[in-house]
């Protein structure tokens, strides 16, 4: 038996060691899980053979990856299979960029503890303590890829470098793009907006969405408001400062905004006949048009309409 795994262990080549191999914190490493598929153990024998002997593993030989490593190297597996990029490239916590190889995401998925890392001398210590014939072999095969990759690495590394440099600027736009697209998106729909009876759920989800993009303020004018705006308005962003106008005809109780307010503060309603129609002003920028109470909203056909003229904004906030 011992005999078939080493056969097994030695048609391993250099190249897909080389696979295996990380660039971390600006040190060359192979994962827990791989040394362990090499050495044909499982990643808690090698990892409790360290722990035995932790004197002999300063963390120049070996230390354990950190969420944010961890879930950046599952996350490039991902983006690199799919985007094509080349993936001999760095990856390091300060400087996070793409790693130098195919991670298979699948081993290790579900693991309970953060791997460790070992570099080129803590692979050889290991191989001191496993002593059997496949760890002797494999890690002559280990140390023969660390030479190689160290190799390709120096002969390459401007390229490399620029490359990751690159990627790593695109991922950074895609992310821009998607966010700025969501905007957009958003912006199209409240621009102006037409609902019919039954379209309660619409309704609600657009004044929520408006509801949302405020980072200082809302001002709400509403003769006819009740407890249902309450609930809309915590949905909002944290600390943000909340003023209702209503008139003495709304069904909003003062224990109700007691109570919003121990959770959602800061929630101030005044009460005012000045208005006939409905207003939401967010950040005394902008401002949108309700043709029916939040109260009612989806029950009767009713539009939704953004105010442009910043004019018309400044007399209704001073009115």
């Amino acid at each position: 038996m011992e005999e078939n795994k080493l056969i097994i262990k030695n048609e391993i080549s250099n190249e897909e060691i080389k696979n295996l191999i990380y660039t971390i914190r600006g040190k060359q490493v192979m994962l827990d899980s791989d040394v362990a598929m090499l050495y044909n153990y499982e990643t808690k024998k090698i990892n409790q053979a360290v722990k035995r002997n932790i004197n002999r593993f300063p963390e120049k030989f070996c230390f354990q990856l950190t969420n944010d490593e961890y879930s950046y190297l599952r996350s490039q597996y991902v983006t690199l299979n799919k985007s094509g990029f080349n993936k001999n490239l760095e990856f390091s916590s300060l400087n996070p960029q793409i790693p130098n190889s195919s991670y298979n995401e699948g081993r290790g998925k579900h693991r309970k503890y953060l791997p460790y890392a070992f570099t080129e001398q803590g692979i050889a210590m290991l191989s001191g303590l496993l002593k059997n014939d496949i760890a002797i072999q494999v890690s002559i095969n280990i140390m023969d890829a660390f030479v190689e990759m160290r190799r390709f690495l120096m002969l390459n590394g401007q390229i490399f470098s620029r490359l990751t440099n690159i990627e790593y600027k695109l991922l950074e736009y895609d992310k821009k793009f998607n966010e700025v697209f969501k905007q957009f998106q958003v912006e199209k729909n409240i621009k102006q907006k037409i609902f019919f009876d039954g379209q309660i759920y619409d309704a609600y989800k657009l004044i929520i969405d408006i509801i949302k993009k405020a980072n200082k303020k809302i001002l709400i004018i509403d003769n006819y408001i009740d407890d249902s705006v309450l609930e809309m308005l915590t949905k909002k962003k944290k600390n943000i400062e909340v003023s209702i106008l209503t008139s003495n005809k709304s069904n909003i109780e003062n224990l109700d905004i007691k109570k919003f307010n121990k959770e959602y503060p800061i929630l101030k309603v005044s009460r005012t006949n000045k208005f006939h129609d409905r207003f939401i002003v967010i950040d005394n920028q902008e401002m949108y048009h309700l043709g029916a109470s939040i109260k009612d909203l989806g029950k009767k056909c009713f539009g939704i309409n953004k105010i442009e003229d910043i004019s018309i904004i400044e007399k209704i906030i001073n009115l």
